[in-house]
């Protein structure tokens, strides 16, 4: 895993590579400070490496509310401009309750019930801008 980081810094989510794919898993709340410096950390490092798919496990969050589906969908949209798919996994049944309740649709995300699961996802579709070949401009 040439490009892991697996020194969890406090108040930072850790973000892995995996091959190419980034995995994210979040636990608890996210204060605004940590979602924005996750937001950021994953487009600079899907820029930096060209990973095609952003994978984040949420079965560590037992409560989502309008925030962290906010940056869950920012997450997607800047993820899509960067030629990568997003996929949250482990999403419980309260959680979608309270996000169909809260009239989030979360655009630009794909779901999968396990990690496992959302890899699988990932590995069986092209990204968004292209047919599993080089990332393409946009004219």
């Amino acid at each position: 895993m040439s490009d892991a980081r697996s020194r969890p810094v406090p108040g930072q989510v850790p973000v892995l590579r995996l091959g190419d794919v980034l995995l994210v898993t979040l636990q608890g709340d996210l204060h605004d400070s940590t979602a924005q410096q996750l937001q950021q950390d994953l487009a600079e490092t899907i820029s930096r490496t060209g990973v095609r798919g952003v994978l984040i496990d949420i079965s560590g969050v037992e409560i989502v509310d309008s925030f962290l589906g906010r940056v869950l969908a920012e997450i997607a949209a800047q993820a899509k401009l960067l030629a990568a798919r997003t996929v949250v996994a482990g999403m419980r049944p309260a959680v979608a309750i309270t996000l169909v309740e809260l009239g989030l649709t979360l655009p630009g995300l794909s779901t999968a019930l396990s990690t496992e699961a959302g890899m699988q996802l990932l590995s069986q579709h092209p990204s968004a801008t292209g047919a599993g070949g080089p990332r393409q401009e946009s004219p």
